[in-house]
């Protein structure tokens, strides 16, 4: 009887998860739908004068801050899935405004996949869409800092 109560309770208890939104694979990190309003000013990317010391150690987190910086307004409407929307983050621009981004590997890997599919000619929401896809997990950071 008591196995019975426990497995009724378990039960119960993912039916309620599930109920609330599934489960958090299925979550999309905060992102904004479209660009910055008109004559809205976005927060800067950190500026290659501060992308010095034990945060950037590697050429490719310096890279990052630079090829973020070539395309704010696409990353403004991009999600970041190390979901740093749990420490007030809007969308994966907000990384790069701070170190943040320079010591997390996914948020690299998404701006260097922004980057490239932007150069490629996709929107910024086809762009998302290929994030959301988990896309951006195929860029290998050990070669990305050589993207242009």
């Amino acid at each position: 009887m008591r196995r019975i109560s426990s497995l009724l309770l378990v039960a119960l208890v993912a039916m309620a998860v599930f109920a609330q939104g599934g489960s958090p694979q299925n979550h999309v990190p905060a992102h904004h739908e479209g660009p910055p309003k008109k004559g809205e000013k976005l927060p800067p990317i950190l500026p290659r004068s501060e992308l010095w010391g034990p945060d950037f150690q590697y050429p490719v987190q310096v890279h990052a801050y630079e090829l973020a910086a070539k395309i704010p307004n696409v990353i403004y409407q991009q999600p970041c899935y190390c979901y740093c929307e749990r420490e007030g983050h809007t969308s994966l621009h907000t990384c790069f405004e701070t170190t943040h981004a320079a010591g997390c590997e996914a948020c690299m890997q998404e701006v260097y996949y922004s980057y490239v599919m932007t150069k490629k000619g996709k929107t910024a929401a086809q762009v998302r869409n290929g994030i959301i896809g988990g896309e951006w997990r195929q860029i290998d950071l050990n070669t990305a800092a050589s993207i242009n």
